[in-house]
C-alpha cells in the first residue's frame, strides 16, 4: 500500500515546472549582480590621511617655516609670494610632449609648479626634462571603467595643496595635452577671471553639462537607485575630465567625503560601457556645492568627431600646422582654449617646429 504522504509523479512534475520560472525571477534578486573591481582598501585608507592633511593645511594659517615643513618637495624656508598655477600631469606612459612643455614653462619657474602621477605599472623610459624632475607623487594602480582616476586626481590636488600655499589654480593634464597659448596668456585668463561679486572670488573652469544623451545610462551605471538620496538623478552631471579648479574648489574635492562614497563604487559588468566616473564626479560636487563658482565651460579642447571606444580623435603629424592650432584655439566660450588633447607621441616634432612661431606666440 502505497504511503498517503508520497507525491504522485504528475504532483512532482507540476512543482518542477512552477519552480523553473520562480528561480529567474527571484535569482536576480538573491544573488548580487557582478560588478567590476572596487578600490582596495588600503589605498583608501592611505589617501585619506593625505586629503586630512591637505584640508587642515589649508583651512588653519601656518607659518612659512611650517608650510614649508610639510611640503613633500621641499620648497625651502620661505614661501613664496607669487600667486602660481600647479600642473598637474595624470599618465600611465612616458611625457613625450615635456620638450614642448619646457618651451611653454621657459622664464616663468616663480609661477608654477610641476606634479605627476604616474601608474606604477607604467613603462617610463624617457628621462625627465627640468621641470618635471623628482615632481612624481606617490602613484596608486589607474583604470578605465574605474574610480581609480578620481582618486589619482584627488591625489594629485591634495599634494599641490600641500606643497605650496601659492598655488592658487590647479590644471588637470594628460600625457597627451599640449599647450596652445603662451603661458602669459594662460596666467592672465587665470587670474583676471572671477565671479563679480563683492569678493571677486576666482571661478574654475571645468565643463558642466545636464542634458546629455549619455546622462541616463551613466547613472544607472552602478545599478538601480544606488547614487541616491545624495545624487539625485537630476541633479547628476557630466564634463571633460581635464579642468583648471581654483584653491577653494581643489580644497572642496580633497574634503568630500559624502559624493565620493557613492561615485567610488564599482559600476556593473554588463554596465561597464557607460561607465565613466571620471567625467561625472567632479562636475556632479562643484555643481552641487558652488555652481555661480564654476565657468561650466572647459579650457582644454577635445575633438570628438570620430572617436573610436571612448577615446577622442588623436592627431597625427600629418595634421599639425599652424591652422590647427589656431583652429583649436578657438571655443564658444568667453575664453579660448588653453590645452588641446588628443596629440600621438609621434606628433612632437612638427609641435617643436611650430611651438616659437605658432604655439608661443598667441
Amino acid at each position: 500500500m502505497a504511503s498517503p504522504y508520497a507525491a504522485s509523479p504528475y504532483v512532482l512534475s507540476l512543482l518542477l515546472l512552477v519552480s523553473i520560472p520562480a528561480v529567474f525571477l527571484l535569482a536576480p534578486r538573491l544573488i548580487p549582480p557582478r560588478t567590476l573591481p572596487a578600490i582596495p582598501d588600503a589605498d583608501e585608507t592611505e589617501d585619506l590621511a593625505l586629503f586630512r592633511r591637505a584640508v587642515l593645511l589649508s583651512a588653519a594659517p601656518s607659518s612659512p617655516a611650517a608650510l614649508a615643513a610639510a611640503s613633500p618637495f621641499k620648497i625651502g624656508p620661505l614661501a613664496r609670494a607669487k600667486p602660481k598655477v600647479a600642473f598637474l600631469f595624470l599618465t600611465n606612459s612616458d611625457l613625450v610632449f615635456a620638450p614642448l612643455w619646457e618651451k611653454f614653462f621657459a622664464g616663468h619657474q616663480e609661477l608654477f609648479n610641476v606634479y605627476v602621477h604616474a601608474d606604477p605599472a607604467a613603462a617610463l623610459t624617457l628621462p625627465a626634462t627640468p621641470s618635471f624632475r623628482g615632481r612624481t607623487i606617490p602613484g596608486k594602480a589607474t583604470a578605465r571603467a574605474s574610480a581609480t582616476l578620481i582618486s589619482a586626481a584627488r591625489r594629485l590636488l591634495a599634494t599641490a595643496l600641500i606643497d605650496d600655499p601659492n598655488n592658487r589654480f590647479f590644471a588637470l593634464l594628460s600625457q597627451s595635452c599640449i599647450p596652445l597659448q603662451p603661458f602669459p596668456t594662460l596666467y592672465r585668463t587665470l587670474f583676471a577671471d572671477h565671479n563679480g561679486g563683492p569678493r571677486r572670488r576666482h571661478r574654475s573652469f571645468i565643463e558642466i553639462l545636464d542634458d546629455e544623451p549619455t546622462l541616463h545610462d551613466r547613472y544607472y551605471a552602478r545599478g538601480d537607485d544606488v547614487m541616491l538620496p545624495e545624487v539625485p538623478y537630476d541633479r547628476f552631471r557630466v564634463g571633460s575630465q581635464f579642468f583648471v579648479l581654483a584653491r577653494r574648489h581643489a580644497v572642496m574635492v580633497v574634503r568630500d567625503r559624502r559624493l565620493w562614497n557613492k561615485f567610488k563604487l564599482p559600476c556593473l559588468v554588463k554596465r561597464k560601457d557607460s561607465c565613466y566616473p571620471e567625467e561625472h564626479y567632479f562636475p556632479t560636487l562643484l555643481d552641487m556645492q558652488d555652481p555661480g563658482g564654476c565657468t561650466k565651460f572647459t579650457l582644454t579642447r577635445v575633438n570628438w568627431t570620430d572617436s573610436v571606444g571612448g577615446h577622442p580623435h588623436t592627431y597625427q603629424p600629418e595634421e599639425v600646422f599652424g591652422d590647427l592650432i589656431r583652429e583649436l584655439r578657438k571655443s564658444n566660450g568667453t575664453y579660448s582654449h588653453m590645452f588641446a588633447r588628443k596629440f600621438a607621441p609621434e606628433s612632437l616634432g612638427a609641435l617643436m617646429k611650430i611651438a616659437d612661431s605658432v604655439i608661443l606666440r598667441g
